[in-house]
């Protein structure tokens, strides 16, 4: 059975930078991690190969440098690593970022559980792990915090909900996005680190995927970010003192105002 996880280098500081001609991040020079909610998933791949057998294939989205967070995976356990790295690909939004991946796990050909973390810690969307499902027309299981059983051609998962669980089927092939509950990743071995020093790291291009042009890139997307700005910080609010019946007119009367106000 083959697992295919996918997973986004992100920025390991809050102090990003925009570029203000392309409206995308700045990368260059800042440190980056792979997304804390696809670690999860990493990890749940391997146990689910762990219970099943077969393979784990790590894929990733990026510029060169993305290379290093295969490798990182790698070391947890995974078997093989593919990066996806086309300046074509750059300025991709959810939407086209999921239609490229969508294209390489069609490449692949034989994934039976393809898992995402919920979200990327930079774009907070939870898009491209749905997104990736609607492109290759396959049911999907979000928010995923225990797998309870999985066969050759079914799979058994709780996930979460704002007010509780519920626990679904779904047929093989599937997607699942999982949640930080679902596990606890495990450090890279020593073997590991070894072994991710040696892999070689396939590189596909957009030419190798027989991507649509129109579909990917910054021309393909269909969002486009028009401005990027600081919010101002807020005011210090005005605080009303007295007893209550003198206070509630004042405040009446105040939010009235604002009401008149926004209308104009």
């Amino acid at each position: 059975m083959r697992y295919v996880v996918c997973v986004k280098q992100v920025p390991e500081t809050t102090d990003v930078k925009i570029n203000p001609e392309t409206h995308t991040l700045m990368r260059e020079g800042v440190a980056a991690i792979i997304n804390p909610f696809d670690m999860y998933a990493i990890e749940e791949a391997l146990r689910l190969k762990a219970r099943t057998g077969g393979t784990v294939t790590v894929i990733s989205m990026g510029p060169p440098q993305a290379d290093s967070a295969l490798r990182e995976a790698i070391a947890m356990g995974a078997d093989e690593g593919i990066l996806l790295s086309d300046r074509a690909f750059a300025g991709s939004d959810t939407w086209a970022t999921s239609y490229t991946l969508a294209m390489a796990i069609r490449k692949m050909g034989d994934a039976k559980v393809i898992l995402c973390g919920k979200q990327a810690s930079d774009g907070d969307t939870a898009q491209v792990g749905p997104g990736i499902a609607a492109h290759l027309d396959l049911p999907q299981i979000t928010y995923v915090r225990k797998v309870e059983d999985i066969k050759e051609n079914s799979i058994v998962a709780e996930r979460m909900l704002e007010d509780g669980t519920e626990v679904i089927e779904s047929p093989l092939p599937c997607l699942l996005t999982v949640v930080k509950e679902i596990n606890e990743p495990r450090l890279p071995s020593l073997k590991g680190k070894m072994a991710s020093k040696k892999a070689v790291i396939a590189t596909w291009k957009a030419s190798d995927l027989n991507c649509d042009p129109k579909c990917i890139g910054l021309e393909g997307s269909p969002t486009k970010v028009v401005k990027v700005f600081t919010p101002p910080p807020r005011s210090g609010g005005e605080i009303l003192k007295g007893e209550p019946e003198e206070i509630i007119p004042s405040l009446v009367a105040k939010l009235k105002d604002a009401v008149l106000s926004a209308a104009n």
